[in-house]
């Protein structure tokens, strides 16, 4: 196994016993799955699943309770957080639990590129575009004014001086049309969005706009058919182009890598403000300068914003972000919360243990130049 991410070919059905000398360790915050071992004990023989029970308040933390002796002969790591890397010199894959690998980008294991790295992409978009769509909704909408005005009054009433522009015909722009990206547009475009989509690499074909990353059955857009216009650019001005095509709604869902850094700048928002663009940031707080987000929701350069993730994260009480509920909606990183979510890396998990055995191209294989 190497960094193409593929094993030596198989049969389908012979080579069951390939793993006999594999142990695989897997970290969650969650009691261990025993049917679920057990169905992957059997199916391999030979093969060992090595189960960590770690709290919620450990799970995003580098381990250090786990004991040295659990990791003797671990050759398969399926966890958010790194390891240390000399207690697994014999690892092979490290199947990553979120879609992004930012704590493994410098780890030994990382930089050694005969160790395969997989992500858990396709495990959120069904719940994060519920997010985008459900927090756009409600601040479009006033869901909250007429909260407050009927908690306040004792009855509801109707709020003249606030008006409410329904989605057909409105125009998102998507900053990174990965698979987070692409349940959006499904579902934005259900609501009569038109969708304009931005990507690193170019899409000029319909074969390069499919996506063969894990995906649930029935969501997202896997033969990227829904957008209606493409972009693509590593530069600065071909961010700023996209971001100049009267967007109604922005969704930020780039991965982080130095170059996005703080992407949507006062720059960015002086281009926004033409159409007075709805922000919505699903990826990573550092993707948006935070005060020139407050100066542009200040002075209307936008019409609102909602925001899973800040800079920094959490908010220090009483930021004026979390002050603005008319304009802006802030959650602490929850969007990609679903008690399906260990299901599905559960499944890339057995998805990725079948390809190894056939020697195919492992699913969510991340691609170490851009770092995602």
């Amino acid at each position: 196994m190497g960094s193409t991410g593929t094993a030596s070919p198989s049969t389908e059905e012979g080579n069951l016993d390939m793993f006999k000398n594999d142990i695989l360790m897997i970290h969650l915050p969650l009691p261990p799955d025993q049917a679920w071992i057990d169905k992957l004990e059997d199916k391999y023989p030979g093969f060992k699943v090595r189960w960590v029970h770690r709290s919620w308040e450990d799970y995003g933390r580098f381990d250090e309770s786990t004991a040295p002796s659990e990791y003797e002969g671990v050759t398969m790591l399926c966890s958010f957080h790194p390891h240390k890397a000399e207690l697994l010199p014999k690892c092979k894959w490290v199947q990553v639990t979120s879609a992004g690998a930012e704590p493994w980008l410098q780890h030994p294991l990382y930089l050694n590129k005969d160790v395969v790295f997989c992500t858990a992409n396709g495990c959120h978009p069904p719940q994060i575009a519920e997010w985008v769509i459900g927090t756009y909704l409600m601040l479009s909408h006033h869901f909250l004014a007429y909260h407050d005005a009927a908690a306040q009054k004792g009855q509801s009433q109707v709020l003249r001086h606030l008006t409410t522009v329904d989605s057909p015909g409105m125009r998102m722009g998507i900053l990174g049309y990965g698979a987070i990206g692409r349940q959006v547009a499904r579902v934005a475009s259900a609501l009569g969005m038109e969708i304009y989509a931005y990507t690193r690499r170019p899409k000029p074909t319909p074969e390069s706009r499919k996506d063969d990353s894990y995906h649930v059955p029935g969501t997202g857009d896997p033969d990227g058919v829904i957008p209606a216009k493409w972009f693509s650019g590593s530069s600065r001005d071909d961010v700023d182009d996209f971001l100049s095509q009267d967007l109604d709604i922005l969704v930020v869902c780039l991965p982080l890598t130095e170059s996005t850094k703080q992407i949507i700048g006062r720059k960015q928002f002086d281009i926004l403000s033409k159409k007075k663009t709805f922000l919505s940031n699903v990826a990573r707080g550092q993707h948006v300068d935070t005060e020139a987000l407050v100066e542009a929701l200040k002075e209307g350069k936008i019409r609102g914003a909602a925001l899973d993730v800040t800079d920094p994260e959490p908010l220090p009480e009483g930021h004026e972000l979390l002050k603005m509920p008319g304009k802006c909606f802030v959650t602490p990183h929850v969007s990609w919360q679903t008690p399906y979510y260990f299901e599905r890396v559960k499944a890339i998990v057995e998805e990725n243990l079948e390809r190894m055995r056939k020697g195919e191209r492992l699913v969510n294989v991340m691609d170490r130049e851009s770092g995602y």
